[in-house]
């Protein structure tokens, strides 16, 4: 991507600003600091999702997004098929979400464990259930994976995203594709490219890793099976700070070049939620440098 869509320094610092705008951000219920930093330092009004990992209980989506909604913030809760043990579990969960949270917009993802605790194996099984509909949830979101899934292959998971935006049409509910982080622009592109010539339409937010050290990036991307594009955690580009810690500064330049039809990024906060809000918010504030070699760019800290 380096010589991708040549563009003065001026202009891409002009793109990368614009492309920033909107972001959100990504945090885990039961890290209660991780809530309160969001509520300090993200935009107010901003999407705030709400991971759901295993262990965690329905009630506390719910308590964080009531905390999130409270403070002013539209919270967007994960809603796992596989933890829900059965249709009751499901429709209270989505009810008190909308009741005691002003939840208007979720992401369905299957969930992150092997077996299922009922009757609900994947997200395309939630969607069929009519839940969000009858709670008036008006936006869902589903998973995309730019550079695959480590389970199912890439004819499947283009056969599950035709079927869930079905569903999701059927239903007259808006949806959303949101991405599995990348760390590098080239996977992403593609994505795009494979995703539009199957005729979808529908807006697509691409998930990047907030700046965290290269020890956690590098965890979390070999637990959510992101492939080749982990190369980049130690090729020089994006590898700050004495090569101990990595940000999203080189793919982010790559993308604000390629300039993709894209509605937004979304930001997982493995470093912390205070150290990506942080970034954004100098990044959305034009507080950095465009680098001298052309591929990415520096924070002003």
């Amino acid at each position: 991507m380096r010589g991708a869509r040549s563009m003065s320094d001026a202009s891409l610092h002009s793109a990368i600003v614009g492309l920033v705008q909107g972001a959100s951000l990504e945090l885990m219920p039961r890290d209660k600091a991780a809530v309160d930093r969001a509520i300090e330092k993200a935009v107010p009004g901003s999407e705030v999702f709400i991971a759901r990992v295993p262990g965690d209980a329905h009630g506390a989506t719910v308590t964080t997004a009531s905390l999130l909604h409270k403070a002013g913030f539209d919270p967007v809760p994960h809603v796992g098929a596989r933890y829900f043990e059965n249709e009751t579990a499901l429709d209270d969960t989505v009810a008190r979400l909308v009741g005691e949270a002003g939840v208007t917009k979720v992401l369905c993802i299957a969930g992150d464990i092997d077996h299922a605790a009922g009757p609900f194996a994947a997200s395309t099984d939630v969607i069929a259930s009519g839940v969000f509909q009858k709670h008036g949830i008006t936006r869902v979101g589903i998973a995309g994976y730019p550079e695959g899934h480590g389970k199912i292959d890439m004819p499947v998971l283009a056969e599950h995203m035709a079927k869930k935006l079905e569903l999701l049409r059927a239903q007259n509910i808006a949806p959303l594709i949101v991405s599995q982080f990348c760390f590098e622009a080239a996977p992403i592109v593609e994505f795009f490219r494979r995703v539009h010539e199957r005729g979808v339409a529908a807006p697509i937010r691409i998930g990047l890793a907030g700046p965290a050290s290269i020890t956690t990036l590098t965890r979390f991307a070999l637990r959510c099976g992101v492939g080749k594009s982990l190369r980049a955690l130690t090729s020089g580009r994006g590898v700050t700070r004495l090569l101990t810690e990595a940000g999203p500064e080189a793919v982010v330049a790559d993308l604000a070049r390629a300039r993709l039809d894209l509605e937004h990024l979304h930001f997982y906060t493995f470093g912390g939620v205070s150290k990506t809000a942080d970034w954004l918010n100098a990044v959305r504030a034009g507080n950095f440098a465009v680098g001298g070699d052309g591929t990415g760019f520096r924070v002003n800290r």
